[in-house]
């Protein structure tokens, strides 16, 4: 499965993100990258997301614990990110997500 990004600016300066298909765990890095590029307010609109995996929920609701705007977020995603709100946040280093220190402690507990 693959996910599309596309990003728009709207006459008020909010930067739109458009974002359809199965968004998963590989693709919360390259989100990422562009949310940190800008400089205006910015909005992820999931309106054409069919499928989303734990990582993604879990991202989604680290973006909008932030500030960021989600849009048009099917109703499943935003019942799941507000399952998740009451759970710790991800570690962040360098302004990304990092992804190898949970796996690290996925391994341990195995």
């Amino acid at each position: 499965m693959t996910c599309k990004v596309v990003r728009l600016i709207d006459r008020d300066r909010l930067v739109q993100i458009f974002i359809s298909g199965h968004l998963q765990e590989v693709h919360i890095n390259m989100i990422n990258d562009l949310l940190t590029q800008e400089t205006d307010p910015v909005a992820l609109d999931l309106g054409e997301v069919t499928l989303v995996d734990r990582d993604a929920i879990k991202y989604l609701a680290d973006c909008e614990a932030d500030g960021t705007k989600l849009e048009n977020c099917p109703p499943y995603v935003r019942k799941w990110i507000g399952q998740e709100r009451g759970r710790p946040r991800r570690k962040k280093r360098n302004g990304h997500i990092d992804t190898r220190q949970k796996r690290s402690k996925a391994n341990e507990l195995e």
